[in-house]
């Protein structure tokens, strides 16, 4: 089989994952090549622009510990910062960045493109290529193929890809960008077991058509903690989060329209997620409870975008 380059470890997919994967491989000294559909959405935060939070934050300094750099990344785009569960032990306290969207994807970008032996690509992979029944390498969709002695697959929501908003559904891997079908039949095709996991993001709202004052503000922590080990200039809070919560009203709607969520009209099956679930099953599962907390988040400092935490739903557009 003839391959048109080689590395010793290509990495599919440049979110999370990828990025620390990538950044891992290249670090013990190994040529590593970051395969993404689109090189300007590197670690794109595509749902709530934050890094931590309770288990999470643990995990970020973990990963931190390990010569990881998500935590770096966090620290320095991050514009609101919070240290959770402060009320209990200090083996529990989280810690929680709101991040600045675009300024993240900058920070990761910036980088991984400063990590030596780290090569980032724009491609789509299409498939995974074996010689002698191991892995060899991967085939592009333009047609060529890249040598690799490891090839690690982190394509998050990108295989086979499907979005459900109310009664309508289309393929893509994040809305606005393309599924990855041609990768996830080939990988369907090696005999894999294949499931799905369901995620769900609440509807965006614009700054200029909030009036703040109604809301309890949620400022940062006057000394913010920082998530890196390595960071050594003082954090600092560029925004403030707001708090307020659903009524009846909203209840009565969403009930009034149970029938148009996915989930609920058998259109997909799932348990959902424990700890987010949708406004949906918010409604339906604590019917004992009057209102439910949203948080409105802006998504950076340079946007009007105001993401509202706690309002993560399926449903159609026109109820939304």
């Amino acid at each position: 089989m003839m391959f048109d380059e080689n590395y010793d470890v290509v990495v599919v997919g440049a979110g999370h994952a990828g990025c620390e994967a990538a950044h891992a491989a290249a670090q013990t000294g190994l040529n590593t090549a970051l395969y993404t559909m689109n090189a300007d959405l590197i670690a794109q935060m595509s749902c709530n622009p934050a890094i931590g939070g309770i288990a999470k934050g643990h995990l970020v300094r973990e990963i931190d510990a390990l010569g990881g750099v998500m935590g770096v990344a966090a620290d320095e785009a991050g514009i609101q910062f919070r240290l959770l569960n402060t009320s209990r032990g200090p083996a529990v306290w989280s810690p929680r960045a709101q991040a600045d969207k675009a300024g993240y994807r900058y920070v990761m970008r910036r980088i991984l493109e400063r990590t030596p032996n780290l090569f980032i690509k724009q491609a789509e992979v299409t498939e995974i290529l074996f010689v002698a029944s191991r892995v060899a390498g991967i085939e592009l969709l333009d047609g060529r193929r890249v040598a690799a002695a490891a090839v690690v697959l982190t394509t998050g929501t990108f295989l086979n890809g499907l979005i459900h908003i109310g009664e309508k559904q289309f393929t893509a891997g994040r809305n606005g960008e393309p599924a990855s079908i041609a990768l996830g039949n080939c990988i369907r095709n090696l005999g894999f077991d294949w499931g799905r996991l369901k995620t769900g993001t609440p509807p965006r709202l614009d700054r200029r058509t909030i009036d703040f004052s109604v809301f309890e503000p949620q400022y940062g922590d006057p000394e913010p903690t920082p998530f890196s080990f390595r960071t050594t200039q003082p954090l600092k809070n560029k925004i403030c989060c707001y708090i307020t919560h659903t009524d009846e009203k909203i209840h009565s709607i969403i009930r009034s329209n149970m029938s148009r969520s996915p989930l609920y009209s058998g259109q997909i099956k799932g348990i959902g997620p424990r700890y987010c679930p949708s406004i949906e099953d918010k409604v339906v599962k604590f019917q004992d409870k009057n209102r439910h907390q949203i948080v409105l988040e802006p998504e950076g400092v340079d946007t009007h975008e105001i993401y509202v935490n706690g309002m993560s739903t399926s449903l159609p557009i026109d109820v939304q």
